[in-house]
């Protein structure tokens, strides 16, 4: 028979081990907390490379710095920045639901001949767009004189039926020309989006592919306009700035943005 000495020692050793024991529930916690940090950490920043060619970052991740709504003074309530990304509000109304945010632009400076980079993630059934080479005109809003970079969930938004041959699909130049070949991914996953404008010339990108090339202030260019809907909202339309705004739109969805960077060129 053991000693009562050895059953207490036993005990104790059983009490200690039970007690050491990782709290899985607890420690999963952590775990996915620490991961969802560094995640964080590592985007929104530019690396030593990007840095000596030129890119600015738009976006720090941390807070709305250099960022305010289209004639407006600063950053809509409808937006903030949520895990290290740039997310607006959507209030499900679409563009007449937009009170509260309303598009917003980069406002430390403008840009003209440029590469733009950015990442996008869309919810379901949502829309928005990326301006570039937009003008600020008070009381407008900036879709009236830039040209946009379609943002939208191809499966659940009737936009990507309409329009003709798709061409307000995602990555689109919205509502002029189709994005070819459409590699966008479904709702609530990454898409990376490229925007490069040099002299008129204008290219989109979206997750490593070209999908769309077209020039400026060219016959062509004036004549695709004609025939679009731009013109009875603008008859200026098609005399894009030569250096303007970059935008992101309310179109009443939530949407979220991150690594927005430029390099002018």
């Amino acid at each position: 028979m053991k000693s009562n000495l050895s059953i207490f020692v036993a005990a104790f050793f059983i009490a200690v081990s039970c007690n050491t024991q990782p709290k899985k529930g607890t420690d999963a916690a952590k775990s996915a907390d620490q991961q969802k940090s560094a995640a964080v950490g590592e985007m929104n920043k530019l690396t030593e490379a990007e840095a000596a060619q030129g890119w600015i970052l738009l976006f720090n991740g941390k807070n709305g710095e250099g960022w305010r709504g289209v004639n407006k003074a600063d950053f809509p309530a409808g937006w903030i920045v949520e895990d290290g990304t740039l997310k607006c509000i959507g209030s499900g109304n679409g563009e007449a639901g937009a009170a509260n945010g309303g598009d917003i632009l980069f406002a430390t400076r403008q840009f003209s001949n440029f590469d733009l980079k950015i990442e996008w993630k869309i919810s379901k059934g949502g829309n928005s767009g990326i301006f570039y080479l937009g003008k600020e005109t008070k009381g407008k809003e900036i879709w009236r004189s830039a040209p946009e970079f379609q943002v939208l969930d191809n499966e659940n938004h009737p936009d990507a039926i309409m329009g003709q041959d798709g061409n307000r699909m995602a990555g689109s130049l919205y509502d002029l020309i189709p994005a070819k070949p459409q590699n966008t991914k479904p709702f609530g996953e990454w898409n990376s989006a490229e925007i490069l404008s040099y002299q008129g010339a204008v290219v989109h990108k979206q997750n490593g592919a070209t999908i769309l090339e077209y020039h400026l202030w060219t016959p062509a260019w004036n004549e695709l306009v004609k025939n679009s809907k731009f013109p009875s909202y603008n008859p200026d339309w098609a005399n894009v700035a030569k250096e303007g705004c970059i935008a992101l739109q309310d179109h009443g969805n939530d949407v979220w943005y991150r690594n927005i960077k430029i390099r002018p060129l």
